[in-house]
């Protein structure tokens, strides 16, 4: 579809220690991984257009791009279903035990139900914090398990609500009453650990909190504090503070800035990977064939708008 361009894949994340030799790039299209800061910006000087194959965009500089007046494209929806179904997987695995079963089984071979026994989430009730596109689609599938669910969004749809028969509550509230407790928010100033100290204690004692949006959405040392405590039944993340940082430990150990990154929390990541009632995956809650698709289709649209038109068609700048 882009013909008439000249194309150079890597498999390589894009960061300011892993800059190709090649420079002279129109267009660079990146994913959550990479971090396109103002020194990566600058090392392009022909760059027009950064595309992000992501809904997120806090891996970008957005100040550094205004600056040099280089729009950013997104991809504003690509997996709401498979996000909000990743999402009910670890509900699932966590909530009937399922991969403690399985670990059991393969590490022992026994067949023992003791310590296996769950709870169902028919009647039980599910706090969705954020309630855009991701969210909707966790509405429906906790109806079809016939949950109750209650909501927090800074702009409450009342609509929805009504169609789909649930109530808007406080954050707070949705913390004190929820049995599950389910995050969909973007990442930006204003959610920068939403789920904190303050709060914390706040949730209702043995429940389920589940992060599919972004990792600082929560206070990686309140969170070991609530499991601690036993205020929170069990984890289930598919995102974590300081993420990056962890999948390149090697690197950053060897080659790395370590005043870059909050090293604590890196050492507070491993706690949290060691301990029985918490499922960690890596960050794989967009990765279906239909979504990976959908992605592609949206970022060459973008591309391609921006060459024809001189305007990605989804753009955050």
């Amino acid at each position: 579809q882009l013909t008439s361009a000249e194309l150079f894949f890597t498999k390589e994340k894009l960061n300011k220690d892993n800059l190709p030799q090649e420079r002279n790039f129109d267009i660079i299209s990146v994913f959550v991984g990479s971090n396109i800061d103002k020194e990566v910006i600058n090392a392009f000087p022909n760059l027009k257009l950064i595309a992000t194959r992501s809904t997120g965009f806090d891996h970008i500089d957005l100040k550094a791009a205004k600056e040099k007046n280089i729009p950013i494209a997104y991809v504003p929806g690509y997996g709401d279903n498979t996000v909000a179904e990743f999402a009910f997987g670890l509900i699932l695995n966590l909530s009937r035990k399922i991969y403690t079963g399985f670990d059991q089984i393969r590490e022992t071979g026994s067949f023992s139900l003791e310590g296996l026994r769950g709870f169902d989430l028919n009647n039980k009730t599910i706090g969705i914090i954020g309630t855009g596109r991701i969210g909707r689609y966790m509405v429906k599938i906790a109806k079809g398990f016939g949950m109750k669910v209650i909501a927090f969004d800074v702009k409450p749809d009342e609509n929805f609500a009504k169609e789909m028969s649930f109530q808007y509550l406080s954050l707070d509230d949705v913390l004190v009453q929820s049995d599950i407790i389910s995050l969909h928010v973007p990442y930006m100033k204003e959610t920068h650990h939403l789920i904190n100290s303050q709060n914390i204690s706040k949730i209702k004692k043995g429940a389920l909190l589940i992060n599919t949006s972004r990792g600082a959405v929560v206070e990686t040392e309140s969170l070991i504090r609530g499991l601690n405590e036993k205020i929170l039944g069990g984890v289930g993340l598919d995102v974590l503070e300081e993420e990056g940082a962890i999948q390149d430990e090697k690197t950053l150990i060897l080659y790395g800035r370590p005043e870059e990154h909050d090293l604590k929390t890196l050492i507070q990541n491993h706690v949290l990977i060691d301990m029985p009632n918490v499922i960690i995956t890596p960050h794989n809650a967009f990765n279906t064939q239909e979504a990976l698709q959908r992605i592609l289709d949206t970022d060459l649209e973008n591309i391609k708008s921006f060459i024809e038109k001189n305007q990605p068609t989804y753009s955050v700048l």
